[in-house]
């Protein structure tokens, strides 16, 4: 397997920050619900890097495009059922976004093949490999069920 999905999904999974809610279940699952953010991030900051590192490559402008079309509504659902449980404080956000962008350059700039790493990403978003449903299928069917009561 690529070595980018296999780092895309750890980062994904370690995207869960701490969050200020009212009980300990909903703060860990505004945790993880900021990590539909962090996914976000994680597709644009390397989507920007490699279009920038690869000679302006307008498939990673046109996967990053396409990724957002196909999960906005996912982190539109993120936000709703983060704001119902008490989080979301813009400094958590960021926090989350941050920590994505920051370990999918970690994981690039480990590759010993940069360009092979840019390809791989960018075949993982185009496959939907790294969209919010396929990377947190746990954390969207909880907050469906929540949005949904």
């Amino acid at each position: 397997m690529f070595r980018a999905k296999l780092v895309a999904g750890a980062v994904l999974s370690m995207l869960a920050l701490p969050a200020v809610a009212q009980d300990t279940t909903d703060k860990a699952l505004v945790g993880e619900l900021m990590a539909f953010h962090g996914s976000k991030a994680i597709v644009d900051v390397m989507t920007t890097h490699c279009y920038e590192t690869t000679g302006l490559d307008t498939a990673y402008k046109d996967a990053a495009a396409n990724w957002y079309l196909r999960n906005v509504s996912y982190l539109d659902l993120a936000d709703r059922v983060i704001a119902r449980l008490g989080g979301g404080s813009g400094e958590e956000r960021k926090a989350a976004e941050t920590y994505g962008g920051s370990q999918i350059m970690t994981a690039y700039n480990q590759a010993s093949d940069k360009n092979v790493f840019c390809r791989a990403f960018l075949e993982q978003v185009e496959s939907g490999a790294l969209d919010i449903d396929q990377q947190l299928p746990g954390v969207l069917k909880r907050a469906q069920d929540i949005s949904a009561s």
